[in-house]
């Protein structure tokens, strides 16, 4: 039987701001030249520091505009590739990642999204995974992947249409839950998203200066619930604390304080929405 995809059809989609030369790419692909590989660059700049590309294989948007969703949706624009891969500049690919992808794709075919595993630095995985394939990922579950961990089969996306919300993300009003919200949109249109318990890139990890305090995350979790499941905004809510408390993430002294938060930010998003 005939592969319907090959490694040509991968498309690496990368967004990064403010670079001028390609040489981001090189440690991100240590086994070979990105030269090699199909490349779609959304670089979010200035006008006066525009970045081009020699190489037929990468392609270059130069953006004028801020926000992590803006620049993924204008990836989506304008990728030609069969299959889609997310990707940020900080990500450093292992050999044969895109083998795994094609592989994963032609075997199950009718996926809109495939998700896989990321390393960290020391070789361990940088969450806890499922232990096996799974076919179609629940709700709960999509609520814990990362866009690095995507990737998209394009004509089945160009049907249903889904977008990244730009009012989420890095840039935006709340600056995280935009994968999250993404792949759920996804799920409502067609529950065809899938995990291969394969590992494709290593991510360092995340210091603890990058983690956004209990204020702020309750107040984008307040705002990411009503976004995604806006009749049992409630019940996630309680939920989310009840997690936290346990993995010791939030103290008793913090459970009123989130609440109001959280609040704050379902009344924040209404407004936007509206």
């Amino acid at each position: 039987m005939e592969e319907k995809f090959k490694k040509e059809d991968l498309e690496i989609v990368v967004s990064t701001m403010n670079r001028s030369t390609l040489d981001f790419l090189i440690p991100m692909f240590p086994f070979c030249h990105f030269s090699e590989l199909s490349i779609l660059i959304l670089n979010q700049t200035q006008e006066s520091n525009l970045l081009v590309s020699q190489f037929p294989s990468v392609r270059v948007v130069n953006s004028f505009e801020k926000g992590l969703s803006r620049s993924r949706n204008l990836a989506l624009k304008n990728t030609i590739g069969k299959i889609v891969l997310i990707a940020d500049d900080d990500v450093v690919y292992k050999k044969d990642f895109d083998t795994t992808i094609v592989q994963a794709h032609n075997q199950y075919g009718n996926k809109a999204v495939i998700s896989f595993c990321i390393e960290k630095p020391n070789g361990l995985l940088f969450k806890k995974y499922l232990p096996n394939a799974k076919m179609n990922l629940s709700l709960i579950e999509l609520f814990n992947v990362l866009s690095i961990e995507i990737s998209l089969n394009k004509s089945v996306m160009d049907k249903i249409g889904v977008k990244f919300d730009e009012n989420f993300g890095l840039g935006s009003k709340f600056e995280m839950g935009e994968e999250a919200i993404f792949l759920s949109d996804i799920k409502y249109k067609i529950d065809q998203i899938a995990f291969v318990p394969s590992s494709i890139a290593i991510h360092p990890e995340i210091s603890s200066n990058d983690k956004v305090n209990v204020s702020e995350r309750y107040y984008i979790q307040g705002a990411f619930l009503a976004r995604v499941i806006n009749i049992n905004y409630f019940v996630g809510v309680v939920a989310k604390i009840f997690f936290d408390l346990k993995q010791k993430k939030l103290q008793f002294n913090q459970v009123v304080g989130a609440i109001q938060k959280a609040n704050q930010g379902k009344k924040d998003y209404y407004k936007l929405k509206n």
